[in-house]
């Protein structure tokens, strides 16, 4: 059995933010051993955000980003369960980093329902022209044009795109974690992106 020292709780603390029972614990369940602590935490914090999911949002901020050069700016609504966790700079900064990620990647939408049909419907002739070209069998190119639609949504949707800030990771995982963290409910709510001469 290993000694969890005082010392490998406060930096196991300060590094994700957890409460230090939790620290104390997982440091025992992974024998002491730094990083799959670190793993423990964040599986376990994951786990709690899933349950929060359900949680009524009512209270969050409306942040603006404008771009240097004023050609760019973005208007976002990212929701939270208490007053108190959106005046916390966890939650400020979270939200801070999304409008400056829509700002970067340039979101068609949240989800792929929030997608313009219209949109949809030219990518699904150009993909099914693409195929055509390429002398694709006619009985497999609808199966190959689904595949490309699917992969269009991870790339124009804000909740499956690559976050910018770190690719490993989606804007669904940094808003798991973010929760995790938090300990509420988060919620990006909508969002607007104006650019000079769109």
């Amino acid at each position: 059995m290993v000694e969890i020292s005082a010392a490998m709780v406060k930096e196991l603390r300060e590094a994700t933010g957890s409460g230090i029972m939790d620290c104390k614990r997982v440091l025992a369940e992974a024998e002491g051993d730094y990083e799959p602590a670190v793993d423990l935490l964040r599986k376990k914090g994951l786990a709690k955000a899933a349950k929060r999911a359900g949680r009524s949002t009512s209270e969050g901020l409306i942040h603006s980003y404008i771009h240097t050069g004023s050609k760019l700016g973005v208007l976002v609504e990212v929701n939270c369960e208490s007053d108190f966790v959106a005046k916390t700079e966890d939650f400020e900064t979270f939200v801070k980093n999304i409008a400056m990620h829509i700002a970067a990647a340039n979101p068609a939408g949240l989800n792929p329902e929030d997608v313009d049909p219209a949109v949809i419907a030219k990518e699904r002739e150009i993909f099914r022209a693409q195929m055509l070209e390429e002398g694709k069998p006619e009985n497999m190119i609808d199966k190959i044009v689904d595949g490309k639609i699917e992969k269009f949504y991870k790339d124009v949707c804000l909740m499956s795109q690559q976050y910018v800030k770190d690719p490993q990771k989606t804007i669904t995982d940094v808003l798991k974690e973010t929760i995790a963290k938090i300990g509420e409910n988060i919620q990006i709510k909508r969002f607007v992106r104006f650019q000079i001469g769109e």
